[in-house]
């Protein structure tokens, strides 16, 4: 598998993801890292039923939680209505527990942002950290192949 398909995805900025000024909205961003994060999962295979709780098409609820932990962004320029961003998506194991997703946003050969969202595996029955479920250890292993630095 080309981690190229699912770790870069693309967005453009709509009417309704700006403020009075005519630029994105601030939260847009960590909204669509959340999207983009999902829309890479389910390119790589997962569905949204193996990993989020409340899915229609779940059968069972997944026994670990994946809450954030911490957020942050960089905006470097304006993003605009009708700007078409390319979303790069490079994740990192940070232990048996948890991981980040780093999030560049580039509007043509311009970096418009850069985020990073962290996740801690919980068991969602007792709250306690345990080990990330299997199919998110296989993404993050699959997204390191290749790269040059990978972990």
């Amino acid at each position: 598998m080309n981690p190229e398909n699912w770790l870069v995805l693309s967005r453009v900025v709509r009417f309704g993801d700006t403020d009075a000024a005519g630029v994105m909205h601030f939260h847009q961003l960590f909204r669509w890292c959340h999207e983009s994060w999902e829309e890479s999962l389910e390119h790589y295979g997962l569905t949204t039923a193996d990993i989020f709780p409340g899915s229609r098409n779940s059968e069972a609820t997944p026994e670990v939680a994946l809450p954030i932990v911490h957020c942050q962004a960089d905006f470097r320029r304006p993003i605009q209505t009708g700007d078409a961003l390319v979303v790069e998506l490079r994740p990192e194991p940070l232990n048996p527990n948890s991981f980040q997703v780093h999030f560049e946003f580039r509007c043509g050969d311009h970096i418009a942002a850069h985020a990073l969202i962290r996740h801690l595996a919980i068991n969602a029955q007792t709250r306690h950290r345990c080990a990330l479920p299997e199919g998110i250890d296989r993404w993050l292993e699959a997204s390191g192949v290749g790269k040059i630095g990978s972990i």
